[in-house]
């Protein structure tokens, strides 16, 4: 009995020890570049397969080289982008379901059976009564309204056959004991980058944007993990 309360008390203070080492200190923001380190699934197949680079027409001209005319946009890997985030997000949906089923089922089943050398004949009723009923009713409402509006800075981690870029990109702002932190990351095409070298959201192509924060108000947001064990262990 010692041994598993030791033993449970230990894997307590285990999962405890990253909220101690920031305990009455203000958490502690992520190394720059961790973002880019995120991996990704493997392209499908059918990905068309294009140049690595452009052809540099025998001439002196460079395709990377800055342009005269515009700002230098986003073309290599480690190059930067601005992504311009602007979300006025609203959804209401109201679902409900009703289901109701009855059956029923009577027979009965009388039969005799008589022997000559019986005086008596035996006989046996047999009656049955066979019912059911099920209903089910659900109720789902969704009623949601978001709103972000905010720029982020990406870098092009990875150049893919066709031209596409992979950009992946986060920001962290600390306020006392809290840390906003954004994510971001997707396929993009060189065209859609504007002269000023920024793109919207709706133009990136898987995009995975990740707006949240930890810290003080978030641990008082979340329930104890006490009661989150609780909550998953308990089958009703």
């Amino acid at each position: 009995m010692k041994a598993i309360v030791a033993t449970a008390c230990a894997l307590a203070l285990g999962g405890c020890m990253q909220e101690l080492s920031e305990f009455n200190r203000e958490p502690h923001l992520s190394q720059i570049g961790a973002g880019l380190t995120s991996a990704r699934a493997p392209l499908p197949v059918g990905t068309p397969a294009g140049r690595a680079s452009p052809p540099s027409f025998n001439s002196i001209y460079s395709h990377y080289s800055e342009d005269l005319f515009r700002d230098t946009r986003a073309m290599r890997v480690g190059d930067v982008v601005t992504v311009k985030i602007s979300i006025n997000d609203k959804a209401k949906l109201d679902n409900n379901t009703n289901r109701s089923r009855n059956a029923s089922a009577n027979f009965g089943l009388d039969f005799l059976a008589g022997f000559s050398k019986v005086t008596n004949p035996i006989s046996a009723n047999v009656n049955s009564d066979i019912s059911s009923d099920s209903s089910a009713r659900g109720r789902g409402q969704i009623d949601r309204s978001e709103e972000v509006n905010l720029s982020v800075a990406a870098v092009v981690t990875e150049l893919l056959p066709n031209g596409n870029l992979v950009i992946s990109g986060s920001q962290e702002i600390r306020v006392n004991y809290d840390i906003r932190v954004l994510n971001i990351a997707g396929i993009v095409r060189p065209r859609d980058i504007s002269g000023g070298n920024t793109i919207s959201y709706d133009k990136i192509a898987e995009a995975r944007i990740a707006y949240g924060g930890r810290g003080r108000n978030m641990e008082i947001q979340q329930p104890g993990w006490g009661q989150q064990v609780y909550d998953r262990a308990m089958p009703f």
